[in-house]
């Protein structure tokens, strides 16, 4: 619910405060006072269109702050949390929308800066404004099926399902089908170089062993020459008993080192490190000696390392895209276009697959859509009756709504189903056009909304829609503008009566010039005509009226001035008002 509205530098408003509250609101004042600023910022706070013109002059910039109750509005709960927002106690929220003089628009929601179109996700489910601009769009199909649906209590949502994963199986037939050559083409590349690659049975890191491996047999002559020196530099040369190695000389130290053995503890120590360099030496050196008797020179084997490297090597030149291409990156290519050809398979079989999915989801589509075409048509009745029956009491006795629901025809290249050997247009809402007529009187033919009705018979119809469908509407705040444009006399009455009744389940605001509306309202609020030398709104001229001065006030709307006459009317226009309600 939407408790308080201030509004700054906004067209002839400098600075207002509206106080709202539960039930109906009024907003009322004298042409040219400002009155229609109220529900321009709404729009704004609301995610509406930024116009720097309505910034007014002289001021830098135009603010409009809302203060709203959203206790057990959960979702809207979230996403402020989402846009970094707070609440403030007692679940309270502050939303805020600035509009710069040069044009630039800014938002906030919960004390945190957001999008503006955070504003409007809020408004979804919070506020829903209704102007001029909402009766012409009463005139489109799409808005007239989605009232429908609202009073049906259809949920679209497992039908946009099945709509989308029957519209995926289709293009995924049609392209197979279309693309069948290409495809085979690319099967038969793939099948290709998976085959070269499973007969060369490359295996994970065999590059690198091979690279290695080559390396040491094109070197194994100077290799076994470099390990036999540095063996016998370290155990000696059998064919050389006098030539002096490390194992002797470390040996022939230790025994003098042994000699002093337990004079003095450095030297000990010093002689056990030389212990260890002489295991160390001696263990190095039959390693040296096993590894030059060890090495492999033989040319043979070099020629099949080589020839097994060459073909690897042809492998990694032809499948490896990676950045450092190895065997590795080949075996990749090898079981992703494995995946490719499990995924483009173009045998009849495959084919014949494809076309079962797209049947088993078309017949789900099918199914759902009759449903919801059947419920559809059970409710134009029902909300067709409804809206006849109100806009009786709207001052049109004679009128009728008619709610007609038939199957959408198909269009060149759009996608249809076949419903009882018909085809008939689907889209992501249905297979039915929905088409809102007035027939004004029984000789009169009943033609489409948007043709067939005036401005006041349209602005009555969609009050009595929005009466209807008040038990569906999950938006707890509604705000009328022009509602009572080109309506007088006992239809206002009646305009009034219905929006008091929307306010018995709904937060209603209704910006008016009907004293007959106004009558109606739990609150009443006045814009004053601007009295300053700038002619702007300030906080005192927006202000609640009661007693007299409500009388006053809707003495001044039925009569244009404040007279007893006028006073009296406006009397006997509360009582009966507060009659009506009552009962």
């Amino acid at each position: 619910m939407l408790d308080e509205l201030q509004i700054r530098g906004l067209g002839v408003i400098d600075e207002a405060v509206l106080p709202l509250g539960p039930g109906l609101t009024v907003v009322t004042g004298e042409t040219g006072a400002g009155k229609t600023m109220v529900v321009t910022g709404l729009l704004l706070l609301f995610g509406g269109r930024a116009d720097s013109a309505r910034v007014r002059t002289g001021r830098e910039q135009a603010t409009v702050d809302g203060r709203l109750t959203v206790a057990g509005h959960a979702e809207v709960i979230s996403r402020v949390t989402d846009a970094g927002g707070s609440l403030d106690d007692d679940n309270e929220l502050v939303v805020r929308r600035v509009v710069s003089a040069s044009g630039r628009s800014r938002a906030f929601v919960g004390g945190a800066p957001t999008p503006v179109s955070v504003l409007a996700e809020l408004a979804d489910g919070l506020v829903a404004v209704h102007g001029q601009s909402d009766q012409i769009r009463l005139s489109r199909p799409a808005e007239q099926r989605s009232a429908l649906d609202r009073y049906a209590g259809i949920d679209l949502s497992a039908f946009a399902e099945a709509y989308a994963a029957w519209s995926i199986a289709s293009a995924a037939l049609a392209d197979r089908i279309t693309h069948a050559a290409q495809l085979r083409r690319e099967t038969d590349v793939l099948k290709s170089g998976i085959a070269e690659i499973e007969a060369a049975e490359p295996q994970p890191g065999e590059d690198l062993e091979l690279s290695a491996l080559s390396k040491r047999l094109s070197h194994a002559d100077a290799l076994r020459l470099a390990a036999s020196a540095a063996h016998d530099a370290l155990r000696g040369n059998p064919d050389d008993l006098e030539a002096l190695d490390a194992t002797t000389l470390i040996g022939s130290a230790l025994r003098a080192l042994h000699q002093q053995a337990g004079d003095d503890e450095k030297l000990d120590a010093l002689a056990e490190r030389l212990a260890e360099l002489a295991t160390l030496a001696a263990d190095l050196g039959s390693d040296l000696g096993a590894y030059a008797d060890d090495l492999d020179a033989d040319p043979a084997r070099l020629e099949r390392v080589q020839a097994r490297r060459a073909v690897l090597t042809a492998l990694v030149r032809k499948y490896a895209d990676d950045p450092e291409p190895d065997i590795a990156a080949v075996l990749r290519w090898a079981a992703a276009a494995q995946a490719r050809l499990d995924e483009i398979d173009v045998s009849d079989d495959a084919i014949d697959a494809l076309r079962a999915k797209v049947r088993d989801a078309a017949d789900l589509l099918t199914r759902l859509a009759v449903e919801i075409s059947e419920r559809r048509g059970k409710a134009a009745e029902q909300l067709a009756a409804a809206v006849s029956e109100e806009i009786a009491g709207l001052a049109m006795p004679d009128a009728r709504v008619e709610i007609r629901v038939a199957r959408r025809a198909p269009i060149a290249s759009g996608p249809t189903l076949e419903i009882n050997g018909e085809l008939v247009g689907v889209t992501v809402d249905g297979i039915d056009d929905v088409d809102l007529r007035l027939q004004p009187h029984p000789s009169a033919p009943a033609l489409p909304i948007g043709k067939g009705a005036s401005g006041g018979e349209l602005s009555r119809v969609m009050l009595a829609i929005e009466v209807c469908l008040a038990d569906t509407s999950p938006v707890p705040t509604l705000v009328f503008d022009e509602v009572d444009a080109g309506v007088g006399g006992r239809a206002a009455v009646e305009v009034g009566r219905r929006l008091a009744r929307l306010a018995s389940q709904h937060q209603v605001v209704v910006v008016t010039h009907l004293a007959q509306v106004a009558a109606f309202a739990d609150r009443h609020i006045v814009v004053d005509k601007p009295r300053g030398a700038k002619g702007s709104v300030t906080s005192s001229d927006v202000h609640p009226v009661d007693g007299d001065a409500r009388v006053a006030e809707l003495a001044r709307m039925l009569a244009g001035s404040d007279t007893a006459t006028a006073r009296k009317h406006a009397s006997e226009l509360l009582a009966s008002a507060a009659k009506a309600r009552a009962n």
